[in-house]
């Protein structure tokens, strides 16, 4: 009997899928455009320069802000490298939160204006009372707001993820609808 070649076909290859290089940044924009998020103010107080004063108060306005630990308490947001907020909290490990209601689009968008004016005088006739862990501006009517210590800082990008376990947590304003963004507004529910 001669010997036959048994031959089996080959599985098909999966395709290949592209490389997150061949996404543009329009894409991606586009894309999670359609991701609605959480409004947020992240806020915290810069050291002072001297052993007199009082370092200046700083506020972003976040949408990139999540929970991420129920034991322990921790959350976390993303700051662009190189900003404001990434500096000063590679140095300042206590920071808030401030959860915006929908009234409060007016203070979303004064703390994402580009190109701003200094943030002494952005929160200068804004509503706010004194963190008692951090120091950092808790913004009145918010519908929650929390104090935090930076656990750890993860680069991510041309973004640094900051972990916070929360040290206090509050509901100053329980009722009422959150502030959300949605393909490159502020909305509100329903």
């Amino acid at each position: 009997m001669p010997d036959v070649l048994q031959t089996t076909t080959p599985a098909p290859r999966p395709r290949p899928i592209p490389h997150a290089e061949g996404v543009s940044n329009d894409e991606f924009r586009g894309a999670l455009a359609r991701l609605a998020a959480g409004v947020v103010l992240i806020t915290a107080q810069e050291p002072p320069l001297d052993e007199h004063g009082r370092g200046e108060d700083v506020g972003m306005t976040a949408t990139a802000f999540m929970s991420v630990s129920l034991d322990p308490p921790l959350v976390m947001v993303s700051l662009r490298n190189g900003s404001r907020m990434d500096d000063l909290l590679s140095e300042q490990p206590l920071w808030a939160v401030s959860v915006l209601a929908e009234s409060q689009r007016h203070v979303a968008g004064r703390f994402a204006m580009k190109g701003r004016i200094s943030d002494r005088l952005l929160f200068e006739d804004i509503p706010y009372t004194r963190g008692e862990v951090t120091a950092a501006p808790l913004i009145g009517g918010a519908l929650a707001t929390l104090e935090c210590r930076t656990e750890q800082r993860v680069l991510a990008g041309d973004h640094t993820l900051v972990i916070g376990r929360v040290l206090s947590a509050d509901l100053p304003s329980a009722e009422g609808a959150p502030l959300t963004y949605f393909r490159g507004r502020y909305r509100q529910l329903g």
